[in-house]
Formats: structure tokens, C-alpha cells, sequence
């Protein structure tokens, strides 16, 4: 899995404001702090659905590029955003389970209406977004 570096910042009475140094093209703003890395992934992910992505560049890299420093000294902050790519193929995979944890993920996977596979899908996904 790929992941950017984005810039973070905010300015007073204003959203944050997310920006990628290696895709300038790429943009994204949420009111809430909690909201940002969702909203970095959709405009990464929405981006890449279009355009192919050069490759990420790595920390020294990014602190290399023009205004990135100043920025940071201005009270910005860098974030890991990783790219999960919509590819709508399914894939069988066999897994492991305590018995004990494959009821509880049946049981909840059925109160929200989801299939189990879903339900892991999902549960995956919002674990991948947040580990930051």
C-alpha cells in the first residue's frame, strides 16, 4: 500500500486545509480535526481514479520541498494518508478466527444488515484509515 505525506494547516476561523507536496493537484479541507485523514483518503482516492500517481517521496523529501519548511514553522503538520484504491474486484481469502470473536463479529454484522465479509471489509478499511 502507498501512502502520501499531506500538509496540514489551518488558519484562525477557518477549516483545515490539506495539501499534498508530491500531487499539488490534490486538495481537501474538514471542519472537524477528526475528519481530516477521511477526507485526505477520498480526494486521494478520487484523484487516482483518473490520473496515475507518481510515485510518494519519502520524509527528507518532503522537508525538501519549496515551502513545506516555512509552512511547518508556521504551525502546519504532516500526515501518513494512505492511498486504498477502489478496485472492485473480489478476492476469496481464508482467515482465522477464536470462535468467540467470529460469533460476536456475526452477530454484529447481522444487527447492522451486512454480510460477515462485508462487515470485516469495513471494519478493515476504517482501521487501514485511521493507524495513520
Amino acid at each position: 500500500m502507498q501512502n502520501y505525506f499531506a500538509l496540514v494547516h489551518k488558519d484562525t476561523d477557518s477549516a483545515f486545509g490539506v495539501s499534498f507536496p508530491d500531487i499539488p493537484a490534490v486538495f481537501s479541507a474538514a471542519d472537524d480535526e477528526a475528519d481530516i485523514i477521511t477526507h485526505a483518503i477520498e480526494a486521494l482516492r478520487l484523484f487516482a481514479e483518473d490520473e496515475t500517481l507518481p510515485p510518494s517521496s519519502s520524509l527528507e523529501e518532503i522537508l525538501g520541498h519549496a515551502g513545506v519548511r516555512d509552512e511547518l514553522a508556521d504551525g502546519a503538520f504532516l500526515i501518513r494518508i494512505p492511498l486504498i484504491e477502489d478496485d472492485t474486484r473480489v478476492v476469496r481469502a481464508n482467515v482465522t478466527f477464536e470462535a468467540g470473536v467470529l460469533k460476536a463479529i456475526d452477530e454484529t454484522a447481522q444487527r447492522r444488515g451486512l454480510t460477515r465479509s462485508a462487515f470485516l471489509a469495513s471494519c478493515a478499511r476504517k482501521e487501514i484509515e485511521t493507524a495513520g
